[in-house]
């Protein structure tokens, strides 16, 4: 067998020929190609961990919230559940001193009536039985209606101020004197005589009939009032009466 060198060595030439062509040609930018997509694929690669990592931190970020957001919840049902309990425990509370307060107070116009009433009751009661004192007392003889009466009325005259005697018929005035009907002109003179005693001076005297007196008479003058009659002893009798009552 015999080797053509010269065939062989050009063969050789191609082949390095070829093998620069597809170096240069092919290999590199099929390299360079690769190599991008591997870039691009590692760097998808790594934005996938970062995503997925991002996704973890925000899902941990969410469960903590959530958890926190329930713990918050469930403190602040406590919390409303603790405050509805004290405000109902405060609303039962003023009911119940509400109620007590009415309570006292329908107890105390209870009592305020139950008194009233009495009082009423007692009044009226004092009053039928000065009233029936009246209606008696009204039978006295007339005679006896005055002048048994003539001397109560100048005591009561004589124990007053010696101030308030001097101006009782000064200047002459007549001295205003009531009785429980009109006065005889007997009766009229001792009156006259028994007050100028008391007085020590002549008065003289301006009778008037007031059949309310029952019996008696009254002196009623600007300076004093001096009351000797049935109805002044009744009056007083229901005015200790009701003050007795009331008491």
């Amino acid at each position: 067998m015999r080797i053509d060198w010269w065939t062989l060595g050009l063969q050789a030439v191609n082949v390095l020929v070829l093998v620069w062509i597809l170096a240069r040609y092919l290999f590199r930018p099929v390299a360079a190609i690769v190599a991008a997509r591997q870039a691009e694929a590692t760097k998808l690669l790594d934005d996938a961990r970062t995503a997925r990592a991002d996704a973890v931190t925000e899902r941990e970020k969410v469960a903590d919230e959530t958890a926190h957001t329930a713990g918050a919840r469930a403190e602040a049902l406590k919390a409303a559940a603790l405050e509805a309990e004290t405000e109902k425990i405060a609303i039962l509370a003023a009911a119940r001193a509400e109620a007590d307060r009415l309570r006292a107070a329908a107890l105390v116009e209870l009592e305020r009536t139950r008194q009233s009433d009495a009082a009423v009751a007692d009044d009226r009661a004092g009053q039928l039985a000065v009233d029936i004192a009246a209606k008696l007392l009204a039978r006295l003889p007339d005679e006896a209606r005055v002048a048994g009466f003539i001397d109560g009325l100048a005591d009561g005259i004589a124990a007053l101020p010696e101030a308030t005697k001097a101006g009782i018929g000064a200047d002459r005035a007549p001295v205003h004197i009531k009785a429980a009907r009109a006065l005889t002109e007997d009766e009229t003179r001792t009156c006259r005589a028994t007050l100028t005693r008391v007085l020590g001076r002549p008065v003289e005297i301006a009778a008037e009939a007031d059949p309310r007196l029952i019996a008696g008479l009254e002196m009623d003058t600007p300076h004093a009032v001096v009351r000797n009659s049935f109805r002044a002893d009744l009056d007083r009798i229901a005015a200790a009466l009701k003050q007795h009552d009331h008491a």
